[in-house]
């Protein structure tokens, strides 16, 4: 009888990623206020925050999961381009404007693919597969 695989779980260390790449987010949000690490760095450490924190909870091959963050990432930034918060009557709303995003940038999309890029350097040359 073959061993049934679960999709589901906990996986602690990447669940600490995540958070430490979180932390790192928040004080890039509210201690700098540059041109090159909160819009470029931010939005790199962005995707890889996001992969992290889906792998801390579902068990899945490393490139289906980094392309589904990485289609999630760039939905996002389509709605961005689209005024999403603001057709859906949130533009008043810090917290939508934050997690959704007002302005669509070509950059952000870059950002995306060379954050989610770093993640399959990771995942293929420093994590043991499981």
């Amino acid at each position: 009888m073959e061993k049934q695989k679960h999709m589901f779980r906990f996986h602690l260390t990447s669940f600490l990623i995540a958070i430490a790449i979180f932390i790192i987010e928040v004080i890039i949000a509210l201690y700098i206020k540059d041109n090159f690490i909160r819009p470029y760095i931010g939005d790199v450490l962005v995707v890889i925050l996001i992969y992290y924190f889906v792998k801390a909870f579902i068990k899945a091959p490393v490139l289906p999961m980094a392309i589904g963050v990485l289609i999630f990432s760039y939905l996002v930034e389509t709605l961005q381009y689209f005024q999403f918060v603001k057709l859906i009557g949130l533009a008043n709303n810090k917290l939508a404007n934050i997690v959704i995003g007002n302005y669509f940038a070509w950059e952000d999309i870059v950002a995306y693919t060379i954050g989610i890029t770093i993640v399959l350097f990771i995942e293929t040359y420093f994590i043991k597969p499981q």
